[in-house]
């Protein structure tokens, strides 16, 4: 790796023309863009040392190179397919954090340093993510420090600096509908089960058998939405809403065996009244804990 007593510097650009392909299971997005750069050291050949480290793939669709003046101008149009982390905390309300960034593979910070051309904008205001909107972009720059010397034995530690360039696009999820797509079916199967405080303590193993196959419904659409997401440590806002309706279908069930055991005292008002009341109760509560989730994943 080539180094010098001072680092020159390289202003850099970027304007963003597409986002799209945004794959949550294999963590992946693919964005197109306009990069240039300027710079006097002609030894910075970023057309073949240009590194973007968050790359699954790098196309280079088009480049020039103005060489005729005291600077180098080179200007390219990239497809860049980035990996990223998604947070799903708060699926299908969340808001997420795109990266991108550059770096030259052959000149660390000590011979070369980025500086960002924040003249106009950095995307163009047409293109539009389907189903989100852009909140805000970010360019900067910055030192990556890599703890190995690549094999450079005269470093004194294995510590090597490079200059990077970074642009943080943050967005938001236009969510509501995505959310009654994915979670109508659980929700279904919760009144299904909540009507069975509403048949007559005569067709009591009716009760249970709606109870039952709601029961299934509800994990048969976790199954479905996790599929669609990438695996997660954390407990998120999908697993909360199924937990606590199967808890409450659950409650359903152990209400309605407590109903049964009163018909079969021959208790039959006391079982009508105890119905009424289980059925009002577990009803709010239910819906007042989905309002309070949803508008904290919200807010």
């Amino acid at each position: 790796m080539a180094k010098g007593p001072t680092a020159d510097t390289v202003k850099t650009g970027v304007y963003i023309t597409s986002i799209h392909d945004i794959n949550f299971k294999d963590k992946e997005y693919t964005i197109d863009l306009w990069l240039w750069l300027k710079y006097e050291n002609r030894k910075f050949d970023f057309l073949q040392n240009l590194e973007v480290p968050q790359a699954k793939t790098v196309t280079k669709s088009f480049s020039t190179i103005d060489s005729s003046g005291n600077k180098v101008y080179m200007l390219m149009k990239l497809q860049c397919v980035m990996k990223d982390s998604w947070a799903i905390n708060n699926f299908p309300f969340d808001r997420q954090k795109l990266r991108f960034s550059i770096e030259n593979s052959q000149f660390d910070s000590q011979s070369l340093v980025f500086v960002a051309d924040t003249l106009g904008k950095h995307f163009d205001p047409r293109f539009t993510l389907r189903g989100w909107n852009i909140d805000s972009l970010n360019i900067s720059t910055g030192i990556k420090a890599y703890e190995t010397a690549f094999g450079d034995e005269s470093l004194k530690k294995p510590h090597t600096e490079y200059s990077n360039f970074k642009v943080r696009l943050q967005i938001n999820r236009d969510a509501m509908g995505l959310f009654w797509k994915m979670f109508l079916g659980m929700y279904v199967a919760f009144l299904i089960a909540y009507m069975c405080f509403y048949i007559h303590t005569d067709s009591i193993d009716s009760r249970f058998g709606l109870s039952v196959g709601a029961l299934f419904a509800v994990i048969g659409n976790k199954y479905i939405i996790d599929s669609t997401l990438p695996e997660s440590t954390t407990f998120t806002l999908v697993d909360t809403l199924h937990g606590m309706t199967l808890f409450f279908i659950l409650t359903v069930i152990i209400c309605t065996s407590y109903s049964l055991r009163l018909v079969k005292q021959e208790k039959i008002a006391r079982a009508k009244k105890f119905d009424f009341i289980s059925a009002q109760v577990l009803l709010v509560i239910y819906l007042s804990l989905n309002a309070w989730f949803i508008y904290n994943a919200n807010g």
